[in-house]
Order: C-alpha cells, then structure tokens, then sequence
C-alpha cells in the first residue's frame, strides 16, 4: 500500500513539474531573436496579351508538329491525340518532336516556322 501512494505521488509531482510555463513568465528581462523571412517567389513579369493564331479553313495537307516537353505521360497523351488525327484527318501530316519544359530549342523553333502550319505543346496542367 505505502509503495502504490508513492507511486501515486512520483506521478502528480512529475505531472505538475512537467507543466509548460511561457517563457515571459519566467524571464521578462530576456528578449527572443528577430528573425526575418524573405519571400522566395518574387515578382513575375507582366503577362503580355497576344493575339491568338487564325484557325486554319481545312486540315488535309497540312502539317500539325506535336511537341512533348516532358511533362509526365504528356508523351502518352500527344501519340493517343496523333492516332486520333491519323484515323479522322489521313491527309494532315503529323510530327512528333521532343522538347525541355522550359524552352523549345532553337533548331525546333526554326523547323516549326518553316514547315508547321499547325503546333499541339503538352505542357502539362
């Protein structure tokens, strides 16, 4: 019985000391360290308003460039969307190219403005 309200008693001493005073309680001379934060985000540029491209009057005979940039099953998505043309459009003549999600390289570019008269870009969400 004397070991059980020993036992009893470690325990509410230990629950009581184990109490979370604020620290301002305790200390109202002690000062806490100034942290600044900066915002990692920055400013983005100003969006420019382009024109968008007039559609095209028919599909046969053109040539439409499918650019996958990488982005996750965007491969998957662009051959599913070629298939598709090649099935409803036979005479429109479909290119697959592989490009960086963050630019298009130049020699891509290049080849896209001499001979696409259309572009699809999976660029993703």
């Amino acid at each position: 019985m004397k070991l059980r309200k020993m036992l009893i008693a470690a325990i509410c001493l230990g629950m009581f000391f184990s109490i979370n005073i604020p620290s301002g309680a305790l200390a109202a001379t002690e000062k806490e360290p100034v942290i600044t934060v900066l915002n990692p985000l920055g400013t983005p540029p100003p969006i420019e308003v382009k024109q968008m491209a007039p559609r095209l009057d028919t599909l046969d005979g053109k040539t439409i460039y499918l650019i996958n940039t990488g982005f996750p099953n965007s491969g998957r998505l662009l051959e599913e969307i070629g298939n598709w043309f090649k099935d409803n459009y036979p005479k429109t003549n479909m290119v697959m190219s592989r490009a960086g999600m963050d630019n298009i390289p130049q020699n891509v570019m290049a080849e896209i403005k001499e001979k696409a008269d259309a572009v699809i870009l999976g660029v993703g969400h």
